[in-house]
């Protein structure tokens, strides 16, 4: 068996990233990859079930899992950056060629999953990074808090419609109906166009156009202060700090106006992240807690070909051109479902990457992104 070759990777941000592809896989799941069909539940039990697994789901990683992976995408920036640095070269060229074949990836994964906006958010806002590489970490600290605290919902609040609302209601219902019909190229069709639109317009009206690169840029001042690899002392700080801040801003919202509710909930989902990101640092320090979670490392460092793996195979799974469990499936054995296909492709991520130095997808990026 050839072995990759030694790397000074950081393995605690290949696990993270591994835990927020698992946890997005678990989430996409439960929702049947945005395609809304359930069976009817058959008693009070299998409802309380359901609504249990569901909330506490989207408790825990309903928009803190895509910015734990936002998180990481600037701090992997900030790294590739850097060892074009020490050649004595610049990564903006290249990084922007990257951003484009990114693009590429996440129509891919839009045919089979027509809420696939996190891919094609990262293409279009990752662009911000780029002018903001070689700033000092106090410019970059100002930059990501004019981003974070949502300036364009503050200002709606007085009155300020900078963005209309974009969203048609229309436009996943009749995705919904498209990918009823089981009709295969058809709903790669609208997955790729009215998908694309719908996903992209729902990220805005969430309040994600700002937050995204806010998180980038804070990933790029975690990369630059190698945060990642310091003592434990600075994550227990964050952690207690996302803890104070999680409790007071999951009051506001809960109270908030209707004009405020996505700018609490984008700050409670970030105090929340910090929570994960910090808690997981922490733990990975402790041998039985790195050794039950060894795989998330493998599956981490293939994300992007396990993320556009979960459509395909969540579309083979619940859509109607193929095996078509959507509503035989509730919600619990949905999330079981998830559990199967996170650990067949752990499993397969940790086989591959015994061969092989990236993943599949990950060595068609890398290529593509040096040519000459």
């Amino acid at each position: 068996m050839n072995q990759p070759p030694k790397t000074n990777r950081v393995v605690v941000v290949d696990a993270l990233r591994g835990f927020a592809v698992a946890a997005i896989l678990l989430l996409h799941c439960i929702e049947h990859f945005i395609y809304g069909v359930y069976p009817e539940s058959t008693s009070e039990t299998a409802l309380l079930i359901n609504k249990s697994v569901w909330d506490s789901l989207f408790f825990l990683f309903g928009g803190k899992s895509y910015a734990i992976f936002a998180l990481l995408f600037g701090f992997t920036f900030i790294i590739q950056q850097r060892n074009q640095e020490m050649k004595g070269a610049d990564f903006g060229g290249r990084f922007a060629w990257r951003l484009v074949l990114l693009a590429v990836f996440a129509t891919i994964n839009a045919a089979f999953f027509p809420g696939g906006d996190v891919l094609l958010l990262f293409a279009i806002m990752g662009f911000v990074m780029i002018p903001f590489r070689k700033l000092s970490q106090k410019a970059l600290l100002i930059i990501a808090l004019v981003f974070l605290i949502q300036p364009i919902e503050l200002l709606e609040c007085l009155g300020v419609n900078l963005i209309p609302t974009v969203l048609n209601d229309d436009y996943y219902p009749a995705l919904t109906a498209i990918i009823t019909t089981g009709n295969f190229l058809q709903m790669i069709w609208a997955n790729i166009t009215t998908g694309q639109l719908a996903s992209l317009f729902w990220a805005i009206d969430a309040g994600r156009l700002l937050q995204a690169p806010g998180i980038f840029i804070l990933g790029m001042i975690l990369a630059r202060g190698d945060y990642f690899s310091r003592e434990t002392g600075f994550w227990v700080k964050v952690l207690l700090t996302g803890f104070v801040l999680s409790y007071i801003l999951f009051v506001a919202k809960t109270s908030a106006s209707d004009s405020m509710q996505i700018i609490f909930t984008m700050w409670y989902n970030l105090a929340f992240t910090a929570i994960l990101v910090s808690l997981f640092v922490i733990l990975y320090q402790i041998d039985i807690f790195k050794k039950i979670t060894d795989g998330l490392r493998y599956y981490g460092r293939m994300s992007l070909t396990n993320y556009i793996g979960q459509s395909i195979i969540g579309s083979i799974i619940f859509f109607p051109y193929a095996f078509g469990l959507a509503d035989t499936l509730g919600i619990a054995w949905s999330l079981v479902a998830g559990i199967f296909i996170m650990l067949a492709q752990i499993w397969f991520s940790k086989y591959w990457l015994t061969r092989h130095k990236l993943g599949p997808l990950e060595n068609i990026w890398h290529k593509l992104t040096w040519l000459k």
